[in-house]
């Protein structure tokens, strides 16, 4: 068993339906932002970023960390449909238990509509949440 872990901050940004609202990049951004700020901790002391999203280019995690000023850092990026903040949340606490980071952000987003699965990417409310680890 490795090191203890907690989580130091969290952020949240509103529900928006798509096209009603900032781009990805910028509710990502805030809402890490505010976990940063929440936790206590400087952009400079996170070593990873793990972010969770569905239906998103393939380098969304890098984008919505970049634009924070991260950079120099790994980004994994976790798309495990329903499951995928949990595992982005998962896969961070992962790493600083083992010690590979001292220190991880973790951002997740969720897109849902109304109706019958499957879920439409251009339809339905967005939630982007953000967890300093």
């Amino acid at each position: 068993m490795g090191r203890r872990v907690n989580v130091a901050g969290v952020g949240m940004v509103k529900f928006q339906k798509p096209g009603a609202s900032d781009g990805y990049e910028v509710m990502a951004g805030n809402a890490i932002r505010e976990a940063l700020k929440d936790a206590g901790v400087d952009f400079s002391e996170v070593e990873q970023a793990y972010a969770g999203y569905v239906y998103g280019d393939s380098t969304c995690g890098q984008r919505a960390v970049y634009s924070v000023g991260l950079r120099g850092i790994p980004v994994v990026n976790v798309n495990n449909n329903c499951s995928t903040g949990s595992s982005a949340l998962w896969l961070a606490r992962q790493a600083v238990e083992g010690a590979w980071p001292s220190a991880c952000s973790r951002w997740a987003s969720s897109r849902w509509r109304r109706g019958r699965w499957p879920p439409s990417t251009t339809t339905g409310p967005t939630r982007w949440t953000s967890t300093w680890t």
